[in-house]
């Protein structure tokens, strides 16, 4: 019996961590930051951070204490803590939990459609995308909302698509230890379609297959038929 679990929404990956965040620092009160890939002493400090930007402004030709562009350095600095929320995660520790209960199931559970917004590492310039994800379970599952946890935590930081694509895959695939996993990421480019080649309206594909999903005929084909729709 094939099963698709189509996401409703990735709205609770980075949310309630921000959100959290945002009420600690409000309070005088800064969250620690959690299994970060670099010790906070290795970050520039905020006043470095604002500093930068105000640079970066007068390089375009405008004057930093323009009254609309007075607390840009903030709120950039504010929304950098946002979209490199990513490197605060270890986005394996997501499919630590699993369930054991699954009656039997033994097909694709797939989890497509599921939005990010990444980083582009070359010219850090937004890439945004879908992700459709699937694993074929031995023994236990994990929670569908996990699957999206793991997307953004990978997303959210300066990435190339073909790595995110392959990091989701292998976390999957070494944590929950399925008989397969299957990634496949389709996103536009700002890269491309702002600057550069100006191809507005292109999309990047990429995969990754493991196991049986790579491997076996019947099982590739019904991935990849769950993800086309």
């Amino acid at each position: 019996m094939d099963q698709t679990r189509p996401a409703e929404h990735d709205a609770d990956c980075d949310g309630s961590w921000v959100e959290r965040e945002a009420l600690a620092r409000a309070a005088g009160t800064p969250l620690p930051r959690r299994g970060g890939r670099r010790p906070e002493t290795d970050l520039p400090d905020e006043d470095e951070v604002r500093a930068a930007v105000r640079t970066l402004i007068r390089w375009t030709g405008d004057n930093p204490e323009r009254e609309g562009l007075r607390d840009t350095p903030d709120r950039v600095a504010r929304s950098y803590r946002e979209l490199f929320a990513g490197y605060d995660v270890d986005p394996r520790e997501y499919l630590e939990r699993t369930f054991e209960e699954v009656g039997g199931y033994d097909e694709l559970i797939v989890l497509n459609n599921i939005r990010f917004v990444s980083v582009c590492e070359h010219h850090m310039l937004p890439v945004v995308g879908r992700a459709h994800v699937a694993y074929l379970p031995t023994d236990r599952v994990v929670g569908i909302s996990k699957l999206a946890r793991v997307v953004r935590g990978y997303a959210r930081r300066l990435q190339i698509q073909e790595k995110m694509t392959a990091e989701i895959a292998t976390a999957i695939d070494e944590v929950l230890k399925p008989q397969g996993v299957g990634v496949v990421i389709e996103a536009e480019h700002s890269c491309m379609t702002l600057r550069g080649v100006n191809a507005p309206g292109t999309t990047l594909t990429t995969s990754h297959l493991i196991g049986v999903v790579r491997d076996d005929a019947r099982t590739r084909e019904e991935f990849l038929r769950l993800v086309r729709g």
